[in-house]
């Protein structure tokens, strides 16, 4: 039942309320001109108010609802044959009074403010009808009703739907919550057992020296992934972006991405767009940090901030594949055991990522030099998708080592 139960059970005190104010307004009108006729429906209101009692919520489907709205409107357009021809000109309230509300609330909560607008609508015709039949002038006909009941079919549909939607949200952070628990006694279980032997294979490799320094080394880059793994968020898929001279260099971090298509990137929409999280003409959200961690490795450092950075998808794939662009450059031209290090924030309007290492830096005049000699990949694989964005690249260098700096507007891109 979850969330609903409080809206059903408030609806069933509201039918037997009402059911009770009926049976009150028939006493004192004495039965009407038909007490036989006037009671024969007080009856059957009873008999119904009961049988939802027991129904609803758990048979709430359309027969049930479908079934629902007819008794009533029968029950209301039996009116005529229980009072006379004076009341009906007087504008007595009909048989049903307050009751015919009952279907309507039930719809609103079953299926939200379109369909609770929709059963006010059938029984506010009914009612009308019933009232211009009765010799009552168009024009002078009461409104009221029918406006009450427009207006508790729409509120209650979207109160109902709200409370289902605070429910998923809720759940979802619990499911959250227990996951990141469980993650971290799984990051607990490992710290103390794998991640402490690669270190100890790491140091002892590089103490013996030779073929066991190279097995230290490649224990030390899968204790790095192996840290990183169990240090991130869980990440259900990653686009592969990499370039293959970097993949080659960076191999256990992408190792463990999975197959191709478990890459393909995660979608979300951007906090407090307007519209559906989902449908036709929806722009897809990634987010930009799932893409940026699998560069991380023993000598690539890759640093996030703990809420999501969302980029319209094209344009996060885009950043990614210029930060690969970014490290390969440092694979290709700085010595071994380079270190490289990522940071990616968001800053005002723009998401901003910093690509730094210690290497010796790029000569003065490089850049030019590569560019007459037909070698892009600065100019093109880095500075020409940021630029396409319509963002910004600023490469700063010194024999310290080299900083790029890649930013893009936070927004959606034409």
């Amino acid at each position: 039942m979850g969330i609903e139960g409080p809206f059903w059970r408030a609806i069933a005190v509201y039918r037997v309320a009402s059911l009770a104010y009926a049976v009150l307004f028939v006493l004192g009108a004495g039965g009407y001109a038909r007490p036989v006729v006037s009671w024969s429906v007080i009856g059957v209101m009873a008999v119904w108010t009961v049988a939802t009692l027991a129904l609803y919520p758990a048979a709430r489907r359309v027969p049930l609802l479908a079934a629902d709205l007819l008794v009533t409107v029968a029950c209301l357009l039996a009116t005529p044959y229980a009072q006379g021809p004076a009341d009906a000109a007087a504008g007595v309230m009909p048989l049903t009074a307050t009751w015919v509300a009952g279907p309507v609330l039930a719809y609103g909560v079953a299926g939200g403010r379109r369909a609770g607008a929709a059963a006010a609508a059938v029984v506010s015709a009914a009612d009308l009808w019933l009232r211009s039949g009765s010799g009552v002038e168009l024009a002078s006909l009461q409104v009221n009703g029918a406006v009450l009941l427009f207006l508790a079919g729409v509120v209650v549909g979207h109160v109902a739907r709200l409370a289902r939607e605070a429910e998923e949200r809720m759940r979802r952070a619990v499911l959250m919550e227990a996951a990141g628990r469980e993650r971290e006694r799984l990051a607990r279980g490992i710290h103390d057992s794998v991640l402490q032997v690669l270190a100890l294979v790491q140091r002892r490799g590089a103490e013996i020296g030779g073929e066991a320094a190279e097995l230290g080394r490649l224990a030390g880059e899968q204790e790095a992934a192996l840290r990183a793994l169990v240090q991130a968020p869980p990440i259900t898929r990653a686009p592969d972006l990499a370039p293959t001279g970097l993949r080659g260099r960076l191999r256990p971090a992408f190792a463990a991405r999975g197959t191709r298509a478990e890459r393909r990137p995660g979608r979300l929409r951007r906090p407090g767009r307007p519209g559906a999280e989902s449908g036709a003409g929806a722009e897809p959200y990634a987010d930009l940090r799932d893409l940026l961690r699998p560069y991380g490795t023993a000598r690539v450092t890759v640093s996030a901030p703990a809420t999501p950075l969302p980029l319209p998808a094209a344009t996060a794939r885009e950043m990614a594949a210029a930060v690969g662009a970014a490290l390969d450059n440092v694979v290709r031209h700085c010595p071994e055991g380079t270190r490289a290090w990522i940071l990616a924030e968001e800053d005002d309007d723009a998401v901003v990522v910093t690509i730094r290492d210690d290497g010796p830096g790029i000569p003065d005049g490089r850049l030019e030099q590569a560019a007459r000699e037909g070698r892009m990949g600065v100019a093109r694989s880095i500075r020409g998708r940021v630029t396409d964005l319509g963002g910004t690249a600023a490469i700063t260098s010194s024999p310290s080592g080299t900083e790029i700096e890649l930013s893009v507007p936070a927004g959606e891109q034409a």
